[in-house]
């Protein structure tokens, strides 16, 4: 089973949440994710400044066996890329806890309720 950090948060389509205390969130793609994917050989980022929804795709991600979006786990504003993954995306393979994807501001007070904590997303991977 791959590791599922119990600090994190996380939605079905296997992107993590990590609340940064200051009103942002981290979002990046978990080791189940990049283990299904194989080999990412590319990330379509989302745009800074771009506002989305739950559930919106927000990006892609590329491995040499498939193709798959990325949608947002919140709803809020990009507000910073992780933009040593348009040269270094196999990051997301090594370290995919550490190689996030975006920085969002989320709207709305309690938009982290609605998230998976690690024992349900562990029982969503076992499925």
């Amino acid at each position: 089973m791959s590791d599922i950090p119990t600090e994190l948060k996380y939605v079905t389509s296997h992107e993590w949440v990590r609340d940064e205390g200051d009103g942002t969130v981290t979002i990046g793609i978990t080791d189940f994710a990049q283990q299904q994917l194989g080999d990412v050989v590319f990330i379509e980022l989302p745009t800074v400044g771009n506002h989305y929804s739950v559930e919106d795709e927000f990006g892609v991600i590329e491995s040499v066996k498939a193709a798959s979006d990325l949608y947002a786990p919140l709803t809020g504003e990009v507000i910073a890329i992780n933009a040593e993954l348009e040269d270094d995306p196999e990051m997301v393979n090594s370290l995919p806890y550490e190689a996030w994807i975006c920085r969002m501001r989320p709207v709305g007070a309690g938009a982290m309720d609605a998230l998976l904590d690690a024992v349900g997303y562990a029982e969503v991977c076992a499925e």
